[in-house]
């Protein structure tokens, strides 16, 4: 979907809540223009900053993206489409068929074979150089338990308080709900296959008493996921 059809549905749940620009950036702690400019289509949010929107106007970018009717708003996410049967889903997926979504801070994420109905999200995600899956600096958090093994480059993870460098052949896992962030801080690409484990149970504990929490904190990264389940339903 073009940029400019987002930004146009982000307005339009704007606008049906009564929210101006102003007061939308004000909420998010981001500029005006900035919320202007990925409404017209002429910028392309981070993946925090878009989570962040879609979370102040309570709506989902499942809905967001889907090829129904331009107020996603209005589509409320136990109405969605019901996955099709498992027995229905190929046991083989190609490359060619592999939905992908690529984000403004400079992280691909390429959804492998896809089980709607599984447990498991099996995703291909590479990081450019610089690139940070947010680049406002805020930590992530979201339903689920990732795994993960780098093939190649160097990427840095920090989790709460703790920052760890992993190498090609390091691997990983940790609680979602744990706040986290991943950086690639090299001049090469990082790339490495994630396995999400959980992350439709949605429900989501309070923050740790010392993270603090705001307005912009980013708690639904597993929206993102949900826009993989549109290319399977």
């Amino acid at each position: 979907m073009a940029e400019e059809q987002i930004g146009a549905r982000l307005r339009a749940a704007r606008l049906q809540q009564g929210i101006s620009v102003r007061g939308l950036a004000q909420s998010l702690g981001v500029s005006p223009s900035l919320i202007s400019q990925v409404e017209t289509g002429r910028t392309q949010p981070s993946v925090s900053t878009l989570f962040s929107i879609v979370n102040e106007l309570n709506i989902s970018l499942d809905a967001l993206v889907s090829d129904g009717p331009a107020a996603a708003a209005t589509t409320p996410s136990d109405e969605r489409p019901r996955a099709r049967a498992r027995q229905d889903v190929p046991p083989v997926q190609r490359q060619v068929d592999n939905p992908s979504l690529r984000m403004e801070n400079g992280v691909d994420w390429e959804h492998l074979a896809l089980d709607p109905r599984g447990s498991v999200d099996m995703i291909l995600v590479t990081y450019a150089p610089g690139a940070a899956s947010s680049i406002e600096d805020r930590l992530m958090r979201h339903a689920g338990h990732e795994f993960a093994y780098l093939i190649e480059g160097e990427l840095t993870l920090r989790l709460e308080f703790e920052s760890h460098v992993l190498r090609a052949g390091d691997s990983l896992q940790f609680d979602s709900t744990r706040p986290h962030m991943l950086t690639n801080h090299t001049d090469r690409i990082a790339r490495g296959v994630w396995f999400v484990v959980g992350r439709r149970d949605e429900s989501l504990p309070e923050a740790p008493p010392t993270i603090k929490r705001t307005s912009t904190e980013v708690t639904s990264a597993v929206d993102a996921l949900r826009v993989f389940d549109r290319f399977a339903g």
